[in-house]
């Protein structure tokens, strides 16, 4: 089970992501695509994720933004591995949480082979990598690391569908608080702005009466 709630994206979702990849930095960037990429290719990379062939996954934070994003690229009975974190949002377990998910993705899947490749100075990766127990290849740049993936069963089908279903409620809730938020705050400024000429008023009689005394 997971500590921190976890969703599958979808086309609704697009445009969380542009902006969540548009919030890395350019190191940022190079490490989760393991080469200096221009923000029009990053655009391109995002309006060509493929909902229905691959699988991606995201956790949202308390402002509705994707705080984490896991990527799994399949291609038969392989899924290769790609996250990403928001700045902010470092050193929480979103990675770890989105490991798991996507993990526990390929066990319902028949998926048999879970694939990471990343650059070697790619530590958050490499963290993962190794807390997973993955097989690892190293050369001088870049990592390879693999997984046997054991075939889901009963347990793991009905953890799957109940980390959807608390993501979901999670996004609800959140949903929830930030609109009460929104309110409370908008609410809040318009009353003040309503005070103001008040205040205006009144320092206007003030003066006035200053004057005449």
């Amino acid at each position: 089970m997971h500590t921190i709630p976890v969703l599958p994206l979808s086309e609704t979702n697009r445009e969380a992501l542009r902006r969540h990849f548009l919030a890395l930095d350019k190191e940022d960037l190079r490490l989760r695509f393991e080469h200096a990429i221009s923000e029009a290719t990053l655009m391109q990379y995002v309006d060509s994720l493929d909902f229905e062939h691959d699988a991606v996954f995201g956790v949202f934070d308390d402002r509705l933004e994707l705080a984490g994003v896991a990527h799994l690229g399949l291609r038969g009975e392989i899924a290769e591995f790609g996250v990403s974190v928001a700045p902010g949002h470092r050193g929480e377990g979103v990675g770890t949480a989105l490991y798991r998910r996507a993990y526990e993705y390929c066990r319902n899947h028949r998926i048999r082979t879970l694939f990471v490749h990343c650059l070697h100075e790619n530590a958050a990766m490499m963290h993962i990598a190794r807390k997973a127990g993955m097989e690892i290849v190293t050369d001088a740049n870049e990592v390879e690391a693999h997984l046997r993936v054991p075939a889901g069963d009963p347990l793991s089908f009905t953890e799957e569908m109940i980390d959807d279903r608390v993501g979901l409620f999670d996004l609800a809730l959140k949903s929830q608080f930030l609109a009460a938020r929104t309110f409370t705050e908008a609410f809040a400024n318009a009353a003040e702005t309503l005070a103001h000429p008040l205040q205006q008023e009144e320092g206007g009689e003030a003066k006035k009466d200053k004057k005449a005394a």
